[in-house]
């Protein structure tokens, strides 16, 4: 491990246990002083972002990308409002999740805490580091946080005025640090930092997050990829699912909650599939479908098994026709992430029999699987949407980015072999 590396490991460390017992108040003012410093230092943030713009624009980045690297006085100001969020919302930190009185006379609670230290490894887009750092922050979490080398310049000056704005407040500076170094050595050394980092999250492309779960050593929450689907049943309101359809796949093609896979019960395909093939023509997406779907006509792409295993994230979308709901959960279960899944139908049955089958972490009926986030579901910011099943599962807002432990409290209780006895007394419980 690099004398770079450790010394902003320890620095968060040592910061995360200076942060996990402050109470709301200081929390707060540190985010909207940070809030604050973005906008005061808008200028300064451009045009460090200026440079990793034109380094993009040099190597060939698409235009797409660019757009999602670029920052102006505008996306500044909205990234410091959603600091500003972040303050607003109710702290997780010592929320009593359960608890009570043993028959001993114990009082017991079960209180959340503060993981400790988060590292963050993502992809792409600056704003990721502000809004990573002020959950992390706002949870009582210091964070270490590894973007892409492609907003290195954005990312080091957004951290140092971060940690600027941090040294005017009650909370530490060193709960925000940025990992040094540009190389893959850098992500590796955060990926096994056991014993400095508590948690990894990483956000970004299947690659990404694959690469992260396969080589770390510390425990990693997976979140982000989403190749989700929209099921057609038997009984569905065809005009409906086209609007839904629609909605998924067009809205936002770009997040992980955009639909990438159509599947529709054969019952209905006939009426169906040439109206969606062109309402998704219409709406510039192409559609890569198995035989049956290209049996209906339109300019529809030959589709082999790798496309119905894409995360497209483009105005792309794999389709298929099914003979039964329970085929379409099989191929939901065969080529899905576990992200969210949708079905349309007008039957309870069919709804209830689709929720109970498909294990993913959101599973929608009669709506668009764009309602997967944090915002829609009323949690307010997010820092992803988790794909696995261990500590969190779906959005994860500022509870999911605590622990708990347990607290007893006694009058002198002693356990014995007898049972329960109160020291320096005379009751006895069994």
């Amino acid at each position: 491990m690099s004398e770079d590396f450790l010394k902003v490991a320890l620095a968060a460390k040592e910061a995360a246990a200076e942060l996990a017992p402050l109470p709301r108040a200081p929390k707060d003012a540190a985010l909207r002083a940070i809030a604050d410093a973005l906008v005061a230092r808008s200028a300064e943030i451009v045009a460090a972002n200026a440079l990793d713009v034109e380094r993009a624009e040099q190597g060939g980045v698409s235009a797409y990308m660019i757009d999602r690297l670029r920052l102006d006085a505008a996306r500044v100001a909205a990234v410091a409002d959603a600091v500003r969020q972040v303050a607003d919302l109710p702290d997780p930190v010592g929320e009593v999740i359960r608890g009570g009185t043993l028959p001993n006379g114990l009082e017991l609670r079960q209180l959340r805490v503060p993981l400790g230290v988060i590292g963050i490894i993502y992809e792409g887009r600056p704003n990721v580091t502000v809004d990573a750092a002020a959950l992390c922050l706002k949870s009582g979490n210091a964070t270490l946080l590894r973007g892409s080398s492609s907003a290195y310049e954005s990312n080091t000056v957004l951290v140092r005025i971060m940690q600027e704005a941090l040294a005017g407040t009650d909370v530490p500076a060193g709960a925000v640090q940025l990992v040094p170094g540009q190389t893959r050595e850098s992500v590796k050394e955060l990926m096994r930092a056991r014993g400095l980092v508590d948690v990894l999250i990483p956000r970004g492309g299947a690659s990404l997050i694959n690469s992260v779960v396969e080589e770390a050593t510390v425990p990693v929450i997976e979140t982000g990829v989403g190749n989700c689907h929209v099921y057609v049943d038997a009984d569905a309101d065809t005009d409906l699912a086209i609007e839904i359809l629609l909605n998924a796949k067009t809205q936002r093609p770009s997040v992980c909650n955009a639909a990438e896979t159509v599947l529709v019960h054969a019952a209905v395909a006939e009426t169906f599939v040439p109206r969606a093939l062109a309402a998704l023509a219409a709406a510039g997406v192409t559609v890569h479908g198995d035989a049956r779907i290209a049996a209906y006509g339109g300019d529809v792409v030959p589709a082999g098994e790798e496309d119905f295993l894409v995360e497209y994230l483009s105005l792309d979308i794999a389709a298929a026709v099914v003979d039964s709901l329970e085929d379409a959960v099989a191929h939901i279960r065969k080529y899905g992430s576990g992200h969210t899944d949708a079905i349309v139908t007008r039957s309870v049955g069919a709804s209830r029999r689709f929720v109970a089958l498909v294990d993913s972490a959101a599973v929608a009926v009669n709506a668009s699987t764009r309602f997967t986030d944090g915002g829609e579901f009323g949690f307010g910011a997010e820092i992803g949407i988790s794909t696995q099943k261990l500590h969190a599962r779906g959005p994860m807002g500022l509870p999911e980015l605590t622990s708990t432990k347990w607290v007893y409290t006694g009058e002198g209780h002693l356990r014995t072999a007898e049972g329960t006895v109160i020291a320096r007394g005379e009751a006895v419980a069994r």
